[in-house]
């Protein structure tokens, strides 16, 4: 069953850009220039981040266990499906908590919010999209199941490449100074940053 594992390696480390993801909504620089309602905002934001950051953690584990175990290609057929659903799950919650929390406090900060939640919901649709693939690999064919595993890994690379810029303007500015004051951005921002280190 060595087959398997070369090619769960590329989609391990695929995976682990996607993480990059989650960092930018948890802003990295801080200031102590007061916005009581846009506190409140990335508090509500952050809160809600923080155990969908673990999930998305939970999932690339998963996926990186499977890689270093000598599993079957259904054991990694099954891991990879479960956790391309928890991540579907993780990105479109983190897109109905930036929905819920409104507008933040910030010039253009409606068109900010729904490009945002956009692009949230995108990536969560594609990660299940992704799941389906999986569930559909031929695991009694071993050479077919490890192509299979490759146009996953390539269609990964894409979207832990393709959209983060909605979430990076959201965060720009006042938005990120008040979202670095967040305990619980600061240690969403820590779990995926270890994760896609």
């Amino acid at each position: 069953m060595e087959g398997t594992n070369p090619v769960n390696k590329k989609l391990a480390a695929a995976l682990s850009g996607g993480a990059v993801l989650v960092v930018a909504l948890s802003g990295c620089s801080s200031s102590d220039k007061g916005n009581d309602k846009l506190d409140a905002w990335a508090k509500q934001v952050c809160d809600a981040v923080q155990p969908q950051a673990k999930k998305i953690e939970a999932a690339n584990a998963a996926i990186q266990k499977e890689t270093s175990d000598n599993s079957t290609p259904e054991e990694v057929r099954k891991t990879d499906a479960q956790a391309f659903q928890d991540m579907s799950d993780a990105y479109k919650a983190i897109g109905a908590a930036v929905q819920k929390a409104g507008a933040p406090n910030v010039d253009n900060g409606a068109k900010k919010q729904q490009d945002a939640v956009k692009e949230l919901d995108g990536i969560g649709t594609s990660y299940a999209s992704l799941k389906t693939q999986v569930d559909k690999l031929d695991t009694k064919d071993q050479a077919k199941f490890a192509d299979g595993l490759k146009n996953i890994a390539t269609s990964l690379d894409k979207l832990s490449q393709s959209g983060n810029d909605a979430l990076k303007t959201l965060e720009e500015g006042e938005v990120g100074q008040a979202m670095a004051k967040q305990t619980s951005c600061k240690s969403a921002s820590a779990t995926a940053s270890s994760t896609a280190g």
